[in-house]
């Protein structure tokens, strides 16, 4: 995979860092207790236009919607309920601090896009969205950029039989790559590549990362696939124990690079390895500085969160309320202090993992640390 041969090893836990992940939970707890919120995620949609093997949401592709001729569970938020909620926020925030994310289902699938952009644009939010690149073309994107569009996700999943495999679309990666290029050329956004790893796609991320800088991509963000909704059904989306320390070590040695910036995605504390393969100190800050509106206007920590952790609706319930006054199990993880991590060594700078990783009973469905310190 790289040039840097791996001991499967994970970094020690050393003093220095340690009295880092002190300081850095002190600033947590003040954080928690200010509750600002600073990022709000939309579930605009779960219409699709594709039918990807790790899907975590209720999303349904368009062949499949067609092919039984019958719409989503939950059709589209309208445009107007969002931004009535968002009316209601906006005395409270200071707009130009609160960043707005259009997420679905894909959010290219909406034609009014532009129009819920622009909107929230002109209330002073800058907003951004996360797309698979397949219906991103130059006079989309060109009218996307026109309505305010600020930043930009966009996954690519590694080469060509790689992405097609988790994506399932045979234009997937020749569409994906379209969208790249447009993206990458265009100096006014703000964008990272996400990529899903797999055990088949891991041992060629030492290609695809010069793939990636060839094509001029210079933020790039991985992830690991956690056995939630389909990806449950496909072992071979999961990497070993063995492949995720190797994949941390490729991480770690990227960065040492300096040619790409690379970070793991924010799933879960890493012991050794935290400041090694991102930034900043693993936190989890849905329902801290993160909310998220889902389709059916349910009120949560982000929107990869399950039901069993919604705080309230905005069809029936005020949304700064909810945010002022609940999200208890998200600001307080004393309740995670059980089982698995009753008695766990390093719960007091992980706090139970990502809420996200817990299924509707409350348990914990994957340790990071574990995984990584067998």
């Amino acid at each position: 995979m790289s040039n840097v041969k791996t001991e499967m090893r994970s970094p020690r836990l050393g003093l220095r860092k340690k009295l880092g992940l002190g300081l850095f939970a002190k600033l947590y707890k003040e954080r928690v207790a200010e509750h600002t919120l600073r990022t709000l995620f939309w579930e605009c949609t779960l219409r699709c236009n594709l039918d990807c093997r790790h899907c975590g949401s209720d999303c349904k592709s368009a062949d499949v919607l067609n092919a039984a001729k019958k719409e989503p569970e939950h059709p589209d938020m309208p445009l107007e309920d969002f931004l009535r909620t968002l009316d209601t926020i906006t005395p409270h925030v200071d707009p130009h601090k609160v960043m707005i994310v259009f997420a679905g289902g894909e959010v290219l699938m909406r034609r009014d896009l532009e129009k819920a952009g622009l909107a929230v644009y002109r209330r002073g939010y800058p907003w951004g969205m996360v797309t698979n690149g397949m219906a991103l073309d130059a006079a989309r994107f060109d009218s996307l950029l026109r309505a305010g569009l600020h930043s930009i996700t966009l996954s690519l999943d590694g080469f060509e039989e790689d992405h097609i495999y988790i994506r399932r679309h045979p234009k997937s990666f020749e569409n994906a790559l379209r969208a790249l290029r447009l993206i990458v050329a265009e100096p006014s956004i703000v964008y990272d590549v996400v990529t899903c790893v797999t055990a088949d796609s891991l041992a060629r991320m030492g290609e695809f990362k010069e793939f990636l800088i060839s094509e001029g991509v210079k933020a790039w963000r991985i992830f690991t696939i956690f056995p939630v909704g389909r990806a449950a059904e496909d072992p071979k989306l999961q990497l070993t124990d063995a492949q995720f320390t190797e994949l941390m070590e490729f991480i770690s040695a990227t960065r040492k690079e300096g040619r790409i910036r690379l970070d793991y995605a924010c799933e879960g504390f890493l012991g050794g390895w935290e400041t090694e393969v991102r930034d900043n100190f693993y936190h989890c800050s849905a329902g801290v500085t993160t909310a998220g509106i889902r389709i059916d206007g349910a009120i949560s920590g982000c929107t990869s969160i399950r039901a069993a952790h919604d705080q309230g609706n905005i069809y029936r319930d005020d949304f700064m309320t909810v945010w002022n006054e609940r999200f208890e199990k998200f600001r307080n993880r004393d309740w995670t202090r059980r089982g698995a991590c009753a008695d766990c060594k390093v719960w007091k700078w992980c706090l139970g993992n990502g809420m996200h990783l817990y299924d509707d009973e409350g348990n914990l469905l994957l340790c990071h640390y574990k995984r990584l310190n067998p």
